[in-house]
């Protein structure tokens, strides 16, 4: 095993950041563990390092039953968890309490607070409140009245809608964001240099690029209206999220999105967001599952404002090729190679 130094410093930090990518075995108890295992520390000598838990256990060694190593690690289970809390959320007509959740989930409150706040940057209520917006930004461009979208977005009149001092007027969202205060910062990333840029409500756009200019002026088309101000450091935990994203491509963030589009739109993004990483759709299959066209749902592909976190990459043509991709073919093809490596070493 190559770099034995560097994992047994991994091993004593308790580093969950080299989990998956080596496990260590104990010859004294017969056992082996993820780097991250809180168990204490063994003696050096003891100790042997082995590629995954398959190796370890030709070797002769079992599994921890403290930090199972040939299953799902503690971050993975929980980013599971608040995974499917976001989609309790979504679903249900009524929020649930932070408790009703908890018990739904199987986690105490304070447990899921916590992990649902590290992954998403907001408590369940607010990221449900969110999501509400975000049915109403749908809404509002075909809805005949304000109220009607506000009813098809789940408030219960339009009260709510001016009760937010940062909440945009019907007019507003109509003008591309005129009156509203954008904020965005860039990033080096495997795929060239990223643009992220947030509202008050979530992540709005994220762009790729191989130049500041040419991303910011595609910032500026798309919210011409909008005041834009560089903000690398408040935004700073989201880009880290972003590109954390980019290295480890089995753990999806979970952020606040602020999509804008239209309902169809919206439809096609959400079903983008359904596809599992690792694994493509064609343009064909996704026009069968929403009634629609082929031409359509490449349309509103390339118009998703949200690369990577609205994977448009995970669709493919009829035969398979990788065909358009709003940001290049290039890095497409970069992002579906990255997923699949880590797909076989999930499987592995």
């Amino acid at each position: 095993m190559p770099d034995s130094a560097r994992y047994w410093q991994a091993v004593c930090e308790r580093d969950a950041a080299f989990d998956g990518r080596f496990v260590f075995a104990v010859r004294s108890t017969g056992i082996y563990c993820r780097p991250s295992c809180p168990a204490r520390r063994p003696l050096r000598t003891n100790v042997s390092f082995h590629a995954d838990a398959a190796a370890a256990e030709a070797a002769g060694f079992r599994a921890c039953q403290r930090c199972v190593p040939n299953g799902q690690s503690p971050a993975q289970q929980l980013d599971a968890l608040v995974a499917a809390a976001c989609r309790l959320l979504e679903s249900s007509e009524a929020t649930p309490t932070l408790e009703q959740l908890a018990v739904r989930i199987g986690l105490s409150p304070s447990h899921l607070a916590r992990a649902f706040k590290a992954r998403t940057g907001l408590t369940p209520r607010a990221w449900a409140a969110a999501q509400r917006r975000q049915r109403l930004e749908a809404a509002l461009p075909e809805a005949d009245s304000v109220l009607e979208a506000a009813l098809q977005a789940g408030y219960s009149g339009t009260r709510a809608l001016y009760e937010t001092p940062a909440a945009l007027s019907p007019a507003q969202r109509r003008q591309r964001a005129a009156g509203e205060r954008l904020r965005y910062a860039f990033a080096a990333c495997p795929l060239g240099l990223l643009l992220l840029a947030a509202s008050a409500r979530g992540v709005c756009a994220l762009l790729f690029g191989d130049d500041r200019e040419t991303l910011l002026a595609d910032l500026r088309q798309r919210f011409a209206a909008a005041e834009l101000e560089e903000d690398p450091q408040g935004l700073g935990d989201w880009l880290a999220a972003t590109l954390r994203q980019l290295d480890e491509p089995a753990r999806a963030v979970h952020l606040p999105l602020d999509l804008r589009g239209s309902a169809f739109q919206q439809r096609v993004w959400q079903a983008l967001q359904a596809i599992p990483s690792g694994q493509t759709r064609r343009y064909g299959e996704l026009a069968e599952q929403l009634g629609s066209h082929p031409r359509a749902i490449a349309r509103a592909c390339a118009s998703n404002p949200l690369g990577l976190l609205v994977p448009c990459h995970r669709v493919v043509g009829a035969s398979g090729a990788l065909s358009g991709y709003r940001w290049g073919v290039p890095r497409k093809a970069l992002l579906l190679a990255a997923e699949a490596d880590a797909g076989e070493r999930e499987g592995n």
